[in-house]
């Protein structure tokens, strides 16, 4: 099964913050302005960034806040409901807390519903660490619609008050952590990964990902610990206490610029692993979007790669560097966003990702190619039409005084049904032209086995219908003999599809349907049990409004015979005629205000126990 990376979103905290303004944040130490500031600025070329800190150094957002933000944006433009995310991978270099691991902080942040997931700790890789873990998950089949984000919360490692107690920060810091002062920024970034490209838009569809660690080789070079003194490095933890670490500079993030000409050179020798690996030819790569944290990087990479054979001219790499700043783990993200709805991209393209890591010399290679479901032949965006609300079913209510009270509460009920049925994550891709043959299989699976409940309430109901309302039970026995046949129709719709009979047969009630099977029986038990004209009214509504319009969109975007969707298209026309036996529920005299009060009841636990169906297909 292929992955592919269908929406994007990204967080950026706060307001640009450019190179003059960068000490009124992460604050100046012993009241000095930084000698280095304007030489390491100049080197790295980034014009402005942003920080989730204020200018008295106070915390806006939390890292794993700001890691939620940007997965309810990439959910936002999916149109995807969280609670169809079924895993979700975040990384970071550091979280809020030590413990527990940042996917979990992020999760709950979200209030996600329960699933698996997946923290990636490290420095920049770990994002694509984060997409692999994924790219996996749904590769494999076990899951949908999965999350990877990353977060970074550099500046307030950075805040002058951590430095101002330590010993000889009086006299200025020591460059390996100065240099980190300017180089790094906030900022989050989360992709959706599907098992299938959006229907309106553009899509990554991911090829591969490979991660490369040299760390066999190095010692770490960028790291939170002491300064190097040519024995082991020695962990903040073995210190007498917090507060001896502080003092000596053990918390602080360092990094040893001696060895970034080491990065950009193993970088480029990962790159040759990959290309002989993966069979890539260079000259075929339409962009190449690296992660480089200093402008001069990029001219030390370039010149490399083409001594190593990797000719890819300098006008096909993308960067938001000097715009964005050097997020780490999300700065992946935060470039294939942003190169997304660029303007930039056709379908048919090839996107070479590479983000290299100084941690300790882990080097993270994908390649992507640019998909399309939809397209005017320019690669330009064309939305799919919107599926335009249904008008509520129509009961004739002038025969009682008591109708129009009785529409008027049953169409409210449906307008609130609709709505939540839009939003349910398969109803919502059958709607945007995203649905796939393994989803529209799942469907009839699961109605199946409700559905062959349908006839048995209904001959319940009648047979609790007292000698007096012998009308309305002949109407109930007459609706009974027309659906008891109803899910041999789903099972030769299942059959058309490419499922096997002896597997929807066997198969049982996922949690919803259970609710909604208990519910109705249970209410077909009471005497007289007219309170179920709002089950009808909802589940012969659905039929009569909305079925053809699910049947034909299924049928188009998946290119099935009528006796696939045979269900659907059947049950617009046959609704129409159960409806005309509600009316004579309704006009018989029976209504009254208890009556009126209870149907509408019923039809609303009816309509939310139906949506928890849809909700829960596949959870038995």
């Amino acid at each position: 099964m292929t992955a592919y990376i269908t929406s994007m979103g990204t967080f950026f905290p706060g307001h640009p913050v450019d190179n003059e303004s960068m000490e009124e944040y992460i604050g100046k130490i012993g009241g000095k302005a930084s000698r280095a500031r304007a030489r390491i600025l100049k080197q790295n070329g980034i014009q402005t960034r942003y920080y989730a800190i204020d200018r008295n150094q106070k915390t806006l957002y939390s890292n794993a806040e700001m890691a939620a933000r940007a997965v309810e944006a990439a959910l936002d433009r999916a149109k995807i409901d969280m609670q169809a995310v079924d895993f979700l991978a975040a990384a970071t270099s550091q979280g809020d807390f030590p413990l527990p691991g940042f996917a979990s902080m992020v999760h709950g942040e979200l209030r996600l519903p329960s699933c698996e997931i997946a923290t990636l700790h490290g420095v920049c890789a770990s994002g694509v660490m984060a997409l692999k873990a994924a790219m996996l998950e749904v590769n494999s089949g076990e899951k949908k619609h999965a999350i990877a984000c990353a977060s970074e919360f550099a500046s307030r490692l950075f805040k002058a008050t951590r430095f101002e107690g330590q010993r000889g920060a009086s006299n200025g810091l020591s460059f390996d952590t100065e240099f980190l002062r300017w180089m790094l920024s906030d900022g989050a970034g989360a992709a959706l990964v599907e098992n299938s490209p959006r229907a309106d838009g553009l899509s990554y569809e991911i090829q591969w990902i490979d991660l490369v660690s040299y760390a066999n080789r190095f010692e770490p070079c960028m790291y939170v610990g002491p300064e190097k003194n040519g024995s082991k490095l020695k962990s903040w933890l073995d210190y007498r206490d917090y507060a001896e670490a502080a003092d000596q500079g053990a918390i602080n993030l360092r990094q040893d610029i001696r060895m970034l000409k080491d990065v950009v050179w193993h970088a480029v020798e990962g790159l040759l692993g990959v290309i002989q690996k993966r069979g890539l030819d260079p000259a075929k790569i339409d962009w190449l979007l690296t992660h480089y944290s200093s402008h001069i990087f990029r001219d030390q990479a370039h010149e490399m790669a083409v001594k190593a054979g990797i000719n890819i001219p300098q006008e096909k790499w993308f960067t938001n560097l000097y715009t964005k700043g050097n997020i780490g783990s999300a700065a992946i993200f935060a470039l294939l966003e942003e190169l997304l709805h660029s303007g930039k991209l056709a379908p048919g393209q090839t996107v070479l990702c590479l983000v290299p890591e100084s941690g300790r010399f882990l080097f993270g290679y994908m390649l992507v190619k640019v998909v399309a479901n939809e397209c005017n032949g320019t690669g330009a965006r064309t939305a799919m039409p919107e599926t335009p609300k249904s008008e509520p079913p129509v009961l004739d209510a002038t025969g009682d005084p008591l109708g129009p009270q009785l529409v008027r509460g049953l169409a409210a009920v449906w307008f609130n049904f609709e709505d939540r049925l839009r939003r349910v994550p398969l109803v919502a891709k059958l709607l945007e032209g995203r649905l796939t043959i393994e989803e529209y299989r799942a469907l009839l699976y699961n109605l199946r086995q409700q559905v062959i409940d349908g006839s048995r309430w209904i001959a319940r109901a009648a047979s609790n219908i007292t000698p007096e309302y012998f009308p309305l039970r002949s109407a109930f026995i007459a609706h009974t003999s027309e659906e008891h046949r109803d899910f041999e129709m789903l099972e030769r719709n299942f059959a058309a599809a490419g499922g096997n009979l002896a597997e929807i047969r066997s198969g049982s009630k996922n949690i919803g349907s259970e609710a909604l099977s208990a519910y109705v029986l249970q209410m077909a038990s009471s005497e007289n049990p007219f309170e179920l004209v709002g089950t009808m009214f909802i589940v012969e509504g659905l039929g009569q409004k909305i079925a053809r319009q699910w049947g034909e969109k299924i049928k188009q975007q998946l290119h099935l015979p009528n006796d696939a969707v045979s269900f659907f298209l059947y049950h617009s026309e046959s609704d129409v005629k159960h409806f005309q036996r509600l009316d004579l529920v309704i006009g018989s005299g029976i209504l009254n205000e208890k009556l009126v009060a209870g149907i509408i009841k019923c039809a609303r636990v009816t309509a939310r126990l139906y949506v928890l169906q849809l909700e829960e297909i596949g959870n038995f």
